[in-house]
C-alpha cells in the first residue's frame, strides 16, 4: 500500500486550545471537519498522546481556531512541536479568552469555533471528538492555510549539501549515514519511519 496516497487527501490548519485545572493549552490538528448540518456538528480527530486529548476529553470543551495563509512557521512550532505536559505555549501572551473561558489564539488566525463534546468515539490511536457549536467569530479575511500550503511555503526545507535524513513531518534533519531505526526526531517526535534520505 502506498500512504503517500494519504497525503492527497486536503486538509485545513488548525489550532485547538483547552484548559484543566487552570492550565491552558494548545495543539495543532489538521482533522476537523463539518459533519452534519442539522444539527450542527463539528469532528475533531486528536491523537491520544496529546495532552490536549486528555483535556478536553476531562472538560468537554475546546476552541478550533483556523490558521491564515500569513502564519508564519514558528505558530506551528510553538503549538505543534512541543508537548503542553512540560512548556507553556502561552507563557509570554497577553491572555485573551472566549466565552467558553478557553484561550483565544488571535494572531496569525482568521475565525474561532468554540465547541462542547457531544460525543467520543475510542479510533485506537486517535479519539475522535463530535462536538456542538456554542459561538463562532470570524478574525479576519486572510485566506485560510491548508495542509498542502504549509508544505509548500511554511514548512522548513531541507538543506540538500547535507547528507542524511529528513523528517518529512516537521523538516528536522538528522545527519548522518545510517538512521538508527528506533530514532525520534526531537523536534516533533515522529518515529524513524516518517524520515526519508536526503538525495
Amino acid at each position: 500500500m502506498d500512504n503517500k496516497a494519504l497525503y492527497k487527501i486536503g486538509y485545513g490548519l488548525y489550532v485547538i486550545t483547552a484548559s484543566l485545572d487552570g492550565k491552558d493549552n494548545g495543539m495543532i490538528c489538521n482533522t476537523v471537519c463539518q459533519v452534519a448540518s442539522d444539527p450542527l456538528l463539528i469532528s475533531v480527530s486528536i491523537n491520544k498522546s496529546n495532552y490536549s486529548h486528555d483535556m478536553i476529553k476531562a472538560t468537554g470543551k475546546m476552541n478550533v481556531h483556523t490558521i491564515s495563509e500569513v502564519a508564519p512557521f514558528e505558530l506551528i512550532k510553538r503549538f505543534g512541536f512541543a508537548s503542553g505536559r512540560d512548556t507553556d505555549k502561552f507563557a509570554h501572551d497577553m491572555m485573551v479568552r472566549t466565552d467558553n473561558g478557553l484561550p483565544l489564539v488571535t494572531s496569525y488566525t482568521n475565525s474561532v469555533i468554540c465547541l462542547k463534546v457531544k460525543d467520543y468515539i475510542d479510533l485506537g490511536s486517535h479519539g475522535l471528538f463530535i462536538c456542538e457549536i456554542e459561538d463562532a467569530k470570524v478574525l479576519s479575511d486572510k485566506e485560510t492555510m491548508t495542509y498542502a500550503y504549509y508544505q509548500k511555503n511554511v514548512k522548513p526545507k531541507a538543506q540538500p549539501k547535507k547528507k542524511g535524513y529528513v523528517c518529512k513531518i516537521c523538516g528536522y534533519v538528522y545527519e548522518g549515514d545510517e538512521l538508527p531505526e528506533d530514532f525520534i526526531c526531537p523536534i516533533c517526535k515522529h518515529p524513524a519511519s516518517d524520515f526519508e534520505k536526503i538525495q
